[in-house]
């Protein structure tokens, strides 16, 4: 079997599996629903329709990672390059997220001369969303979320930093999580549902649109890890954008 056969093949099986555990759920949940209504109270409903819900939004998700993959392997996801502002893409990811992580807060700390970036508007939407669900996810109960922007006059990019309290992220997969189907092995993980993806596309756009991303684990007094990611894109001017559209 060739190389690009067996990636194929760990690819199909990698999207059945994940496919198959919301379908079961959404499935299950569903028939339970329909043949015990009756004797079924309100408040076991809602639970039952709120699974219902959560799954069907994985599954879309799940969906939606699996057709940026293959329009990143295929080359055909074009890009729009223009002035994007940062706060408002930002707090849109944010809105979005936070009514599925109810018990996490989001800290949102604009830097006041950040400039615009050059970017396209919805990938780098994308990307936000992707690496602040991510920290959700996988940040500690009752936890917050921080979200802030740097900028030096002297450097061409604006940078993004998403911090969380939780697990270490050790140094030798620092890169290795960025991979294609790849998550790290320890209690947190094996309890939170995961593709292996959203990482992975994050960093295929980030670099499509000539930015940077980066990870680090720090370890805090308390005994805890805080882990940054540091997205850094191209700060927006007249020469950057001659630049662009000469090469698109």
């Amino acid at each position: 079997m060739s190389d690009i056969e067996k990636s194929y093949e760990d690819f199909i099986s990698t999207v059945s599996h994940e496919l198959r555990t919301p379908l079961t759920s959404i499935r299950g949940f569903s028939q339970t629903m329909l043949s015990s209504w009756e004797q079924l109270d309100d408040e076991s409903k809602k639970k039952f329709l709120k699974i219902i819900e959560e799954q069907s939004n994985r599954l879309i998700n799940l969906v939606e990672n699996m057709l940026s993959v293959t329009r990143l392997s295929s080359g055909k996801d074009s890009l729009i390059f223009k002035e994007v502002q940062i706060k408002p893409v930002i707090e849109m990811a944010i809105s979005v997220i936070k009514n599925q992580y109810c018990d996490k807060k989001f800290e949102l700390s604009i830097e006041p001369k950040t400039p615009t970036i050059l970017a396209d508007k919805d990938k780098f939407q994308q990307i936000m969303t992707n690496l602040i669900e991510n920290a959700a996810k996988y940040g500690e109960e009752n936890s917050t979320i921080k979200i802030e922007t740097g900028f030096c006059e002297n450097c061409e990019f604006v940078s993004i930093r998403v911090s969380n309290i939780g697990i270490e992220i050790k140094k030798e997969d620092y890169e290795r999580i960025f991979t294609k189907f790849s998550r790290i092995d320890n209690p947190l993980t094996r309890k939170v549902q995961g593709s292996g993806l959203g990482l992975y596309i994050t960093k295929n756009l980030v670099e499509k649109m000539n930015g940077k991303i980066s990870v680090k684990s720090d370890f805090l007094s308390n005994g805890k890890y805080i882990t940054t990611f540091e997205v850094l894109m191209p700060a927006n001017d007249v020469e950057k954008q001659a630049r662009v559209k000469c090469s698109l």
